[in-house]
């Protein structure tokens, strides 16, 4: 998976990520970032919420953006 695949996936889901977790921004860093990721790499992002960052919240973007990505995510 390349970084613009990954950006493409992260826009088209904005509004779900946005509706149901109160996400605010994403940025993507890292290794996807910089477009040198391996099949072992995971997702570097950097999420903000438009309030407070309950566990709920955390938890339910991680697992979201893992299970459409497919590999794990670090937030």
């Amino acid at each position: 998976m390349s970084r613009d695949e990954v950006l493409a996936l992260l826009r088209a889901h904005k509004e779900t990520l946005a509706q149901r977790f109160g996400v605010a921004d994403l940025v993507l860093f890292g290794s996807f970032a910089r477009d040198r990721a391996n099949e072992d790499s995971d997702v570097d992002l950097l999420v903000g919420f438009d309030g407070r960052a309950t566990s709920k919240r955390y938890f339910g973007t991680q697992f979201y953006i893992e299970d459409l990505l497919g590999r794990p995510v670090d937030l």
